[in-house]
């Protein structure tokens, strides 16, 4: 009787379901068996199908703090995802944008790690969480010290010794990743969950923006043209810079909804004018959800968003400036560019969870032989 494939799969940090854990959870309908290896987790947030797989964590999750301030603790995430034993599994995947696909690969083993980005904070995004006014003195001093560190672990676990087989989100990342790994890389887009938003649309004058607050999503730009436009705008979402946003927003017209629930996001999509997506995203799930929702998407000419959004589903503007994302929405309230609802629905379901499962299935299957 043949022995049954032993399969681990790594994933950075198990804190929440965004777009990544939702990657996750698709990878893991194809591997029913495998077994989840993670820097720290708090079960209470994420779903019971992950929740259903037996989940190891670092030493990071024992640590003061570790769990709840864990971001701090990125110094010692190298060592921590090494540290992990993977002795006896066949097939190791890793569903990484920071640490999880520089596990120590056992010789017999085969690794395919998806790629949702290289570390952003110590690439081409430094500036934008460690910059004068992103961060303290000594957490900029600190940064500075470790970048090159972390830069050449970063490359050196990305060899062909470490991983058979790079898959990336984007076209968008596998250019990144050729440029700081040296390493090519097959893409496999992402998904989104048409049924979710499959709800009649009902739209209505304001603009959305939404997703988690992070330094380079920009939301930041959105606010402010959306203040000197005096047209209505939703920011809904949460994160490391909400408090930030929360500052932003007061005094003005713009109503930020905080932390929303899954009910009020769908109904968001289904009634806003249109969804403004300012920051230069990897992929960028949220235009998908949109566009599934039958909402058209204002997005900047960069990024993952130039490999969803067609002429037919949104308009692009091409920098990150006030005056060119203004310029964007005026088009659109002067009826220059017209969307139509189907349009945004039929692009959206050219990614669907059973697409993305069946190209995943076969580049796993093009390096790992059963």
């Amino acid at each position: 009787m043949a022995r049954e494939i032993r399969v681990a799969i790594i994933h950075d940090w198990l804190n929440g379901m965004r777009g990544g854990e939702a990657v996750l959870e698709a990878i893991l309908e194809l591997y029913p068996q495998a077994e989840i290896f993670t820097l720290i987790c708090e079960r209470e947030k994420i779903s019971k199908s992950i929740l259903s797989h037996r989940i190891h964590t670092s030493r990071i999750q024992n640590l003061p703090g570790g769990v709840t301030n864990y971001r701090y603790f990125l110094p010692m995430m190298p060592k921590a995802i090494e540290a992990f034993d993977l002795r006896g599994f066949d097939l190791i995947i890793s569903s990484s944008h920071c640490v999880a696909k520089g596990i120590r690969k056992p010789q017999s083993a085969v690794h395919v790690s998806y790629v949702h980005s290289p570390m952003r904070y110590i690439w081409d995004r430094f500036e934008d969480y460690f910059g004068s006014g992103r961060a303290s003195l000594p957490v900029r001093i600190a940064a500075n010290t470790l970048r090159s560190r972390l830069q050449k672990w970063d490359r050196r676990t990305s060899s062909k010794e470490n991983i058979d087989l790079i898959l990336s989100n984007s076209k968008f990342i596998s250019n990144r990743i050729l440029e700081f790994w040296g390493r090519d890389s097959r893409v496999v887009h992402p998904f989104v969950e048409l049924s979710r938003f499959g709800k009649p649309r009902t739209a209505k004058d304001f603009y959305l923006v939404f997703g988690a607050f992070a330094p380079y999503k920009r939301v930041d730009l959105a606010i402010e043209a959306f203040r000197k436009l005096q047209l209505p705008l939703v920011v809904a979402g949460g994160g490391q810079d909400l408090e930030r946003i929360r500052g932003l927003v007061k005094d003005t017209r713009i109503d930020l909804i905080a932390d929303p629930t899954n009910s009020q996001v769908e109904k968001l999509y289904s009634e806003c004018r249109a969804m403004v997506f300012p920051g230069i995203e990897d992929f960028g799930i949220t235009p998908l959800e949109a566009m599934a929702s039958g909402a058209p998407v204002v997005g900047i000419d960069a990024g993952g968003v130039k490999e969803t959004v067609t002429p037919d589903t949104g308009l692009f503007f091409s920098e990150q400036t006030v005056e060119s994302l203004s310029a964007a929405i005026l088009r659109l309230e002067r009826g220059e560019v017209k969307i139509s609802e189907a349009a945004c629905r039929r692009r959206a379901a050219d990614f669907s969870r059973t697409r993305f499962q069946r190209e995943f299935l076969a580049a796993v299957d093009s390096v790992f032989s059963k």
